[in-house]
């Protein structure tokens, strides 16, 4: 019981996390999938699943479901949290660098790309986008599946922006920790500009809670990054989830799977507030 009760008093910081709120920014028309029920996740709802669990910051996620590129509903989310939320946001590869600036000053810290849903992107189609981000410092964030990686990886090193990959790369488990993807993946923690975070295990496991299949590829994470290059979400609220998914449950299984407590309190807190800028709140 203490040590349950130690996990929702460390400082937190949860690094993947979406606000949806149809009723004040209405679903965006080309989004092919708009969530619903317990789907949604409005600003309020978010802060008091925060304020009970000890979450001090999060990095809200632009979310694909819902509103594609609309980012409106997370920058006012940002900017209601008076420093206490940052974002990543979904852009058009064409966006100028101006129009970046703009997001970085309300913000915005990077721009997500989900290839595990639209699929890998054409030779050069980002490289003018990556270059941008580069010199803003901003990050080039990735959601990929099974062997994605394998294509993508080499160019996410060149880019020369710094990186965060969704979710462990939702390897596929049936491959094993040597399957080709991850193992791209795990390669890219020689570039020091590669961060992954620790989260999505309903997207990739085979099994129910606690995910024992996924575990192989947590450790294989940690022994390959560190824990200075992981971080931890939730992914709340969970969008299309195939199980029953609760905040802190998964708060506990991540305290099982980092005993250290040095390693816990660098990935949940001091690695993400030194990488996305917060304060000390």
């Amino acid at each position: 019981m203490n040590a349950q009760r130690d996990i929702f008093e460390q400082p937190k910081i949860d690094c993947h996390c979406h606000v949806l709120d149809p009723d004040r920014f209405p679903y965006a028309a080309d989004a092919a999938y708009h969530p619903s029920g317990a789907e949604i996740g409005t600003l309020r709802s978010f802060q008091e699943v925060l304020a009970v669990h000890g979450v001090r910051h999060a990095l809200l996620v632009q979310p694909n479901s819902g509103y594609n590129a609309d980012n409106r509903c997370m920058l006012d989310a940002i900017r209601q949290g008076e420093g206490r939320f940052k974002g990543v946001a979904i852009v058009p590869p064409d966006i100028s660098m101006a129009q970046l600036q703009d997001l970085k000053a309300q913000g915005i810290v990077g721009v997500a790309h989900n290839f595990a849903l639209l699929g890998e992107p054409h030779e050069g189609v980002l490289d003018a986008l990556w270059d941008r981000l580069a010199q803003l410092d901003m990050f080039v964030q990735v959601q990929v599946r099974d062997d994605q990686m394998v294509r993508l990886g080499a160019r996410l090193r060149g880019c020369g922006a710094r990186i965060l990959v969704d979710h462990h790369g939702r390897p596929d488990l049936r491959a094993g920790v040597g399957g080709a993807g991850f193992q791209a993946l795990l390669a890219l923690a020689e570039s020091s500009r590669c961060y992954v975070k620790l989260s999505g295990y309903d997207k990739f496991s085979l099994l129910p809670f606690p995910f024992d299949d996924a575990m192989p590829f947590s450790q294989a994470l940690l022994a390959q990054f560190g824990a200075e290059h992981c971080l931890w979400a939730s992914d709340w609220p969970h969008l299309r989830a195939v199980r029953r998914l609760d905040y802190g449950p998964l708060l506990a299984l991540f305290m099982k799977l980092v005993p250290d407590e040095a390693a816990r309190a660098s990935i949940l807190y001091h690695t993400p507030r030194r990488l996305f800028g917060f304060d000390g709140g």
